[in-house]
């Protein structure tokens, strides 16, 4: 497959696909997009004509086809574990937008299949391929703040129309899986596997179905603790701190920016606050590369499985201990009339706090 462009298909036409991947993908030169699918007829037509390939009524007749290699995959999260599945059953490589899946149980079946299958199956996890955060982390392993102590992130965006997807729990909405998503992989990034997740809150916004907002206290295995917030009903933000016992190091905007956004590193040291400016960069055009070049590589694990099962796990962390610690809110506490207090009766309050 070297001497040709990866042909792809596209599963769906969601905003992000039509606003930056697809472009992405139409600029680079070794990837030939091949076909737009959707159950809408004319919505295909209308993005397929903006870039110059086929426009296909049925995603299963895309998977049919033989001059298509992988498929990009940007439908909603409820949908990613059926077509992702299909489309490596069918012998094609797979781009899926993030997450993957709504749970590791179903996350570790897919990258089964796929290692099983010897094809890629990609996380389509953007901000990892931007080279700011891997300047940012040679910098805190090179000492520039001493030792690392805490970390926080955050991403947030503004309040979005009732009927958006986002807000649909039947098709995997809600701000943990869409926005929460970013500051968690960001302190698994930056902190590593075997991350613990000590504290956790999901919140409902007035009459919505899914959470708005969340917050997260995390514990790495060296004891640096990370405090994560993220929502949708919020002024838009998107940064991470790393903070040592010397100084600390800022990034903001952190997630998402533009291709010709310069990233600023700001860091205070025992010499004062200083800044870095990094050259422009497009992490959109770096991930389609990224999935290129693995799939060209005959690799038979895919390049993120690792952190993509990790993640997985740890977003069903997140929900199982803000259900828990909400459901022991709502237990009402009894009322002794002992003046003493016994070992038993202690370690019910330990477990209560748990």
């Amino acid at each position: 497959m070297t001497d040709r462009p990866l042909r792809i298909a596209v599963l769906g036409t969601a905003d992000i696909a039509r606003r930056r991947v697809l472009p992405a993908m139409a600029a680079d030169p070794d990837v030939e997009l091949t076909a737009v699918a959707s159950r809408d007829g004319g919505r295909a037509k209308e993005v397929a004509d903006q870039f110059g390939c086929a426009a296909v009524e049925s995603y299963d007749a895309v998977l049919a086809r033989d001059d298509v290699d992988a498929v990009y995959v940007p439908l909603p999260i409820s949908l990613h574990a059926e077509w992702a599945g299909r489309a490596l059953r069918a012998g094609k490589h797979v781009l899926a937008e993030k997450p993957l899946t709504a749970d590791r149980a179903t996350t570790e079946a897919l990258l089964a299949l796929a290692r099983a299958s010897g094809l890629v199956l990609m996380e389509n996890v953007m901000f990892v391929h931007h080279p700011q955060h891997s300047v940012v982390r040679e910098l805190v392993s090179s000492g520039a703040i001493g030792q690392l102590r805490a970390f926080s992130a955050a991403f947030a965006i503004p309040a979005l129309p009732a009927g958006n997807i986002r807000h649909r729990p039947e098709l995997g909405g809600g701000a943990l899986l869409d926005v929460g998503y970013y500051p968690v992989r960001a302190a698994l990034y930056f902190l590593g596997a075997g991350l613990e997740i000590v504290g956790a809150a999901l919140e409902h916004g007035d009459g919505s179905a899914v959470e708005t907002s969340g917050a997260v206290l995390v514990r790495s295995p060296a004891g640096v603790l990370g405090q994560l917030a993220f929502g949708m009903e919020h002024a838009y933000r998107s940064a991470y701190e790393l903070w040592g016992s010397e100084g600390r190091i800022r990034v903001e905007p952190a997630f998402t920016p533009a291709a010709d956004h310069k990233p600023e590193v700001w860091i205070t040291d025992a010499h004062g606050p200083r800044e870095l400016t990094l050259a422009p960069h497009d992490q959109v055009a770096a991930t389609v590369r990224a999935f290129v070049r693995a799939v060209r590589s005959g690799a038979v694990e895919s390049p993120d499985a690792g952190e993509c099962l990790e993640q997985a796990s740890l977003l069903d962390a997140v929900r199982a201990r803000a259900t828990h610690q909400r459901t022991a809110r709502s237990v009402p506490t009894s009322v002794s009339t002992s003046t003493s207090t016994s070992p038993s009766d202690e370690e019910g309050t330990d477990r209560d706090r748990d």
